[in-house]
């Protein structure tokens, strides 16, 4: 079973406490909770609450992950703009086309010798 499909298993409460534990493990790995609950201007608590599982804003969550240079975790609800295939093919039609010589064509005006009119 992949991780995708593994966490669609999840219930709500799992989910809560893989997120708490990942910011539990980043933040182990660098500052205590004090340090980071001053650096990301929210309170020690709201570092522990989060830490517990217990509910914080999202707000506050986005503070953390900033400071814990974790906001990467996010990428994942950036929303792709979606070109219609209608607009496309509109874009399409509006690019210049080259001229195109057959090699005959292009023969024949390489070997005519230009008038000048003598």
């Amino acid at each position: 079973m992949n991780e995708i499909t593994n966490i669609l298993s999840y219930s709500d409460a799992a989910i809560l406490r893989e997120i708490c534990n990942f910011v539990k493990q980043k933040r182990i790995d660098h500052m205590t909770q004090q340090e980071l609950a001053k650096n990301a201007a929210v309170s020690r608590s709201t570092i522990s609450l989060l830490e517990r599982g217990e509910n914080i804003s999202l707000l506050n969550l986005i503070k953390i992950l900033r400071i814990l240079d974790a906001l990467y975790v996010l990428e994942q609800f950036r929303v792709q703009p979606q070109i219609s295939p209608m607009l496309l093919a509109k874009e399409a039609q509006k690019k210049r086309k080259r001229v195109y010589h057959t090699d005959a064509e292009r023969n024949s005006v390489v070997n005519e010798p230009e008038d000048l009119g003598w």
